[in-house]
């Protein structure tokens, strides 16, 4: 490929980061600022000068640092987020229980939080950008709320027909958007140029010093400019490292710079303006187009919210975290574009409590910081385990890192902590009730393969049974589901104690899920043959979590390893379990009935796995625990 193909496709991948990865921070000027003030700040100019200092410093510590310069480092084979992070992580403790689930709780939390987050950001963001009727036409106060949830409900109903369409417009909006923020930035800069003052870290040392621990209060709200930074890491795999580190040094990072500068210095000339520095920025003419671009901007950036829900979930299920649940893809080309409808409605419903609940940004601001710095915490002893055990980073670098960055997460954490009783207690919630029902998912699952395992009959124990007794020889191929990688599943001793009969070409089929993101096709299939007649096979299909795990697809590979299936004849048995509980269980009583929920609404695997429903035969398996 040329050099100007090369900065073409750069190009082309910058812009596209633009409008899908900054959508969450690039919409915070909204409402940063003045959540900043409204936590207990007056509006001189000390005070503005220490605030701005403070907001600086965030994004460059956190975001430039933290995440564009170390965490992006921490990819795997190109993807990232706490998913990925959590697969790499992993590597480092095969053979130790103890840390596995160490690193697994870790990255559980981490993956909670991002819910709690999920639900919080649509609803702050629009009800902020819809705000702006306060300011434009005070008489028009009473439809901020009706607006935001017809905005929403649009939003959350167009999932289902995918995002490829209005996705091509997202960055040319979001474009406009950082351009119309610096510009309304760099104006009122240029009539107070001592803004940029703020720059030295000395102001912001000095407001902390003076405020003592109600520094606190003012630590929670300068969070909310810093919400989005997960973003930068979690899209990596959509469009690389070096697309949204140069969309974020070039252009984010110094669009958000100067509106946050040019929003203190229009405080500094005009106090009062302290009700919503955001839209008083602009000139009166402007205020409708603006409201219009602000509304645009903060659904781009709900939408890349709900889609990193929808992959996150993707990957946790394939990784075995949460059941299966009914995923559609929406586009025919990007393979990244899904829709899961439980996830979808889930979410609407609750952002939809959340606005009628607190009903102003002020009072969603409170319930906001807390998910999102404890994922930022989970994400740095992730990737410190990553750097040190797995890429062996120079000790000193690598705890150097540990240290700084966690004292960091942990004093934001904290600082929000303290909303806790006015809202913050709401991520906290919703990020408990998701690590419950995770973890009794996992255990439930060891327990299955515990159970499993001591039934356990292996394919040479399997033959010497088969060829003492008689057994009726049926045409076609049986193909047989098993979760487990060794022995043969419970469905076919079933299959053979019940009908007394084998199939011409048996074939037992796992499906593995790789701790990376993707598998490609000459890897995907192993087979070995059991057998005289070499007529029994063991097939492990390998799959990245980020893929779908088509198995007609994957069987149709079996051609190249010499194993030829004629799918017209293939019959798949799969094992549909109905679980109970000893007594002496193993599982605590309050997580059980949880469980058997759980696996009871689990979708089904013929329908997961893409197999055709025409061809198979679900066998009742019951299991007790």
């Amino acid at each position: 490929m040329s050099v100007s193909n090369n900065q073409q496709q750069l190009s082309g991948l910058t812009l596209s980061a633009i409008g899908v990865v900054f959508g969450d921070i690039g919409t915070s000027p909204l409402y940063a600022v003045k959540e900043v003030f409204h936590a207990g700040l007056t509006t001189d100019s000390a005070h503005i000068l220490g605030a701005l200092s403070l907001i600086f410093w965030s994004l460059t510590l956190v975001v430039t640092l933290k995440y564009a310069i170390f965490i992006m480092r921490a990819d795997n084979k190109g993807e990232g987020g706490i998913m990925a992070l959590l697969a790499l992580a992993l590597q480092t403790a095969k053979d130790n229980p103890q840390k596995t689930r160490f690193i697994v709780t870790t990255g559980l939390i981490g993956a909670v939080l991002f819910y709690g987050d999920s639900i919080i950001t649509p609803a702050i963001s629009v009800l902020s950008a819809v705000e702006g009727l306060q300011i434009i036409a005070p008489k028009l106060e009473h439809y901020v709320l009706p607006v935001t949830f017809v905005v929403l409900g649009v939003l959350f109903l167009i999932q289902v027909r995918g995002t490829e369409a209005v996705g091509k417009l997202f960055a040319p909006v979001m474009c406009v958007w950082f351009a119309v923020l610096a510009i309304m930035g760099a104006i009122n800069i240029f009539q107070q140029p001592e803004i940029l003052m703020a720059i030295n870290p000395y102001y912001a040392v000095s407001l902390l010093n003076e405020l003592g621990w109600k520094g606190f209060l003012i630590m929670g709200s300068v969070v909310l400019a810093i919400t989005g930074a997960e973003a930068l890491y979690a899209d990596m795999g959509h469009f690389g490292l070096k697309p949204i580190r140069y969309a974020w040094f070039s252009f984010v990072f110094p669009a958000l710079l100067l509106n946050y500068f040019g929003q203190g210095a229009l405080l500094i000339g005009h106090p009062e303006a302290i009700e919503n520095p955001f839209y008083l920025l602009a000139p009166t003419w402007a205020l409708y187009p603006l409201l219009i671009l602000s509304t645009f901007a903060t659904v781009i950036a709900s939408q890349a919210v709900i889609s990193g829900a929808f992959s996150i979930t993707r990957q946790a299920i394939q990784l075995g975290y949460v059941p299966r649940m009914n995923i559609r893809h929406t586009s025919g080309d990007e393979m990244g574009q899904i829709y899961i409808p439980a996830i979808n409605w889930l979410l609407m419903f609750s952002v939809f409590v959340l606005v009628a609940g607190f009903k102003s940004s002020t009072a969603l601001a409170s319930a906001y910081g807390l998910a999102v710095t404890g994922t930022m915490i989970t994400t740095t002893i992730l990737a410190f385990i990553v750097f040190s055990e797995l890429w062996r980073w120079n000790k000193v670098i690598s705890f150097n890192f540990l240290t700084f960055f966690l004292t960091l997460d942990i004093l934001y954490f904290l600082a929000n902590s303290l909303k806790i009783p006015e809202g913050g207690w709401l991520p906290v919630t919703v990020g408990a009730v998701l690590f419950l029902i995770m973890t009794t998912w996992i255990k439930g699952r060891e327990l299955l393969s515990i159970n499993m395992d001591e039934k356990r009959v292996m394919f040479e124990e399997l033959e010497q049974k088969i060829h003492g007794h008689t057994l009726a020889k049926v045409k076609g191929t049986a193909i047989y589901l098993a979760k487990n990688i060794h022995g043969v599943p419970q469905v076919l001793l079933h299959n053979l104690e019940h009908n007394h009969a084998v199939h011409e070409q048996m074939i037992v089929l796992t499906i593995v899920t790789k701790d990376e993101p993707y598998v490609d096709e000459a890897h995907r299939v192993k087979i070995r043959a059991f057998g005289e007649e070499r007529n029994f096979f063991r097939i492990k299909m390998y799959f990245g979590f980020q893929q779908g795990q088509d198995v007609r697809r994957a069987l149709q590979l079996c051609s190249h390893e010499g194993l030829t299936i004629d799918e017209t004849s293939a019959s798949f048995f799969i094992g549909n379990e109905r679980v109970s509980f000893r007594r002496r269980s193993p599982m605590p009583k309050w997580r059980r009935e949880l469980f058997r929920f759980l696996l009871h609404n689990a979708s089904s695997a013929i329908e997961y796995f893409k197999i055709p429903v025409e061809r198979v035969i679900e066998v009742g398996i019951r299991i007790e625990l």
